[in-house]
C-alpha cells in the first residue's frame, strides 16, 4: 500500500518521520519507509555525526547501557574537547572512564563522580568543569530538552549549593501565581518553592540497545534501559549502538522501547555482562 506517511517537527525544527512500518511510506522519490537501512559503522556513524568540542548525551548508570563501542570510536577518531551530560562517569577505564582518561571531556554534566577516582583528580586539578545536578532533575531536564518544555519546578536542592546561580520561585497563595524570589532567600518550610531548573539538550546522544532493526528502532534490556530512553529524545542527533541488529519488521511494535524516527544511524555494539 502506497501513502504518505505522518511527519512531524521536532522541537529544534528537525522533520522526522513517524509511520506504520507495514503500511506507511514517505514521500522521497517514492522510496518505501520499510527500505530505510540506517546501519552503518561505527566510523562512518562518528565521521558524520560528530565532531570536536560537540555536547554529547551519554545515558547509563556506572557502565549499564553505556555505548562503549561507540565511545571507543569517539577516541580512535581524536574527537575531543567535549561537553558530556551523564548521569556518572563509569569506572576507571570503562564506559564513560576511557573518554575521562583519554583527556577529552571539556566540562561533565552529571549526578555522580565517586565511582571514578579518575575523573576526582580531574576536576580537582581544573582539566575537566564540573556541574552537579541532582539524579532525579537531571534525567527531568534532559526529558524536558526532549519534549520542548522550558524547564521544571522542583524542590530538590532547595537552601542547598544546588540553588545556587538559579532562579526560585514561590507559589502565592493569595494571588493564585507563582512569584520570583529575588535577594536572600531564608529558608521557610511552610512556603511552597522551588528551584526552576532549565532544559538540557545536546548536538549528539550515543544510545546502548539489546536489539535494534535496521531502521532504529530499539529495545532495551533490564536495567540497561535506565536513562537511555529519555536520553535519546534530547539530540539533535543519536547513534544507536546495538548488541544484535535484526531485519526491520522483526521486532513486536509493542515492545519496542525508542522508535526508529529519532534514530539516524545503528551500529554493531557488543553484548553487556552488567546488565
Amino acid at each position: 500500500m502506497w501513502g504518505i506517511g505522518a511527519c512531524a517537527l521536532d522541537n529544534r525544527g528537525k522533520l522526522r518521520y513517524s509511520c506504520s512500518v507495514e503500511h506507511l511510506y514517505f514521500w522521497k522519490g517514492l522510496i518505501p519507509l520499510a527500505t530505510q537501512n540506517k546501519v552503518m559503522t561505527v566510523q562512518d556513524a562518528i565521521a558524520k555525526y560528530c565532531f570536536t568540542g560537540m555536547s554529547i548525551l551519554l545515558p547509563g548508570f556506572v557502565n549499564v547501557g553505556v555505548s562503549e563501542v561507540l565511545i571507543e570510536g569517539l577516541i580512535e577518531a581524536g574527537i575531543g574537547d567535549l561537553s558530556v551530560i551523564s548521569n556518572n562517569t563509569s569506572v576507571p577505564g570503562r564506559g564513560i572512564g576511557k573518554l575521562v582518561r583519554a583527556g577529552t571531556i571539556k566540562k561533565i554534566t552529571c549526578s555522580h563522580i565517586g565511582n571514578n577516582s579518575e575523573t576526582v583528580q580531574k576536576v580537582v586539578d581544573g582539566e575537566i568543569n564540573l556541574t552537579f545536578v541532582p539524579q532525579g532533575s537531571l534525567c527531568e531536564k534532559v526529558r524536558a530538552g526532549g519534549a520542548g518544555i522550558g524547564g521544571i519546578l522542583t524542590p530538590t536542592g532547595l537552601y542547598t549549593p544546588m540553588m545556587d546561580g538559579k532562579q526560585v520561585v514561590e507559589w502565592d497563595e493569595e494571588a493564585g501565581k507563582f512569584v520570583f524570589l529575588e535577594g536572600e532567600i531564608i529558608p521557610d518550610a511552610s512556603k511552597k518553592r522551588f528551584i526552576l531548573e532549565l532544559p538540557l539538550h545536546a548536538d549528539v546522544c550515543f544510545v546502548h540497545a539489546w536489539k535494534a532493526d535496521k531502521m532504529g528502532n530499539v529495545v532495551y534490556r533490564r536495567t540497561s534501559r535506565n536513562f537511555n530512553e529519555a536520553f535519546s529524545t534530547a539530540a539533535d542527533h543519536v547513534i544507536v549502538e546495538a548488541e544484535e541488529i535484526v531485519e526491520t519488521g522483526d521486532l513486536d511494535p509493542d515492545q519496542i522501547m525508542t522508535p526508529g524516527f529519532i534514530v539516524d544511524a545503528v551500529v554493531q555494539g557488543r553484548a553487556l555482562t552488567e546488565a
